[in-house]
């Protein structure tokens, strides 16, 4: 799932409530990018290079998935009071830190504010695979496009009182930065629905499947029995603007910048979300969103090259 808020995301969840993250395994090759991607006012854009950072982010995700929203956590995280996965120690942990946020006491304590975890084909292919071939039979697209860099966004989340344009925009400025530093070609990951009923979510479901569906090139299905319908309803019962209307806002955002998914859904019944499958080929995303994440802004905002 990928999740901004408590009710929408991209990423999702292998389980493992004895897994945990082993120091020896933290070190990062980050192939010659800088940990600090950037910095705007009183927030710093980094990739975790220390246990203890992605630690955080794991605290942060428990609170939104679990304490918000309505995921049922393992043994294992709900002692820990973290989002605990496997696959968190093969991949990057993008960050927005609130360096001037202080504590109950007043002092001063920088604050994870919003995460996104990044698994690339690379890294996939050397351990666990992505975590969407849980859900989705992803082979196809792969063969299909075996030159490409393929990107996995998941577990992404920002803290309630940071939901803001600002603290989003700065995560996406941090991916782009990520992904135009490996060379990425292909953002993919299962983005959620809240609720398991698909007619509750007849609507969104429909809109997406007619007017948003993957050409053949890049269409995925979910793994065989675990397939729902996306086509509820007809194409010609389908009000446009009611159906963008419905989608969750991050879903919205994607496909401002060109997402489109793949045929067919499924239920995740531990994080009570109905996920579809997203694709996003970086060379379709329109040039002003190009340019917006592309460029340094002046002022006291620095970025990565």
């Amino acid at each position: 799932m990928w999740h901004i808020g408590s009710a929408f995301g991209f990423g999702g969840v292998v389980h493992n409530p004895g897994s945990f993250i082993k120091p020896q395994r933290i070190a990062r090759d980050l192939q010659g990018l800088s940990p600090v991607l950037g910095r705007a006012g009183a927030f710093e854009i980094r990739l975790a290079t220390k246990r203890a950072e992605i630690r955080k982010a794991q605290r942060l995700r428990f609170k939104v998935f679990y304490e918000e929203g309505k995921a049922i956590p393992t043994q294992g995280s709900a002692l820990m009071r973290r989002d605990v996965c496997p696959l968190d120690q093969y991949c990057d942990h993008l960050l927005i830190i609130d360096t001037e946020a202080v504590n109950r006491f007043g002092r001063k304590k920088p604050r994870v504010v919003g995460t996104y975890r990044l698994l690339r084909r690379d890294v996939a292919e050397r351990h666990q695979g992505f975590y969407s071939q849980s859900e989705f039979d992803i082979e196809p697209l792969l063969a299909r496009h075996r030159d490409k860099r393929f990107l996995e966004l998941g577990r992404s989340c920002v803290h309630a009182d940071y939901r803001s344009k600002r603290v989003i925009e700065l995560l996406w400025r941090g991916l782009w930065i990520y992904a135009k530093h490996h060379k990425i070609d292909v953002l993919i990951g299962c983005a959620s629905l809240p609720g398991t009923n698909p007619l509750a979510l007849a609507l969104p479901l429909s809109f997406l499947h007619h007017h948003a569906a993957a050409s053949e090139e890049w269409n995925v299905l979910p793994q065989e029995g675990r397939s729902v319908s996306m086509a509820i309803l007809e194409k010609s019962a389908v009000d446009v603007r009611k159906g963008l209307a419905a989608l969750p806002p991050l879903l919205k955002a994607y496909l401002r910048v060109g997402a489109r998914f793949g045929n067919g859904a499924v239920i995740d019944p531990q994080f009570g979300t109905i996920d579809v499958f997203t694709i996003m080929p970086l060379a379709a995303i329109e040039e002003r969103y190009v340019a917006h994440y592309d460029s340094s802004d002046a002022g006291t905002e620095s970025y990565a090259a």
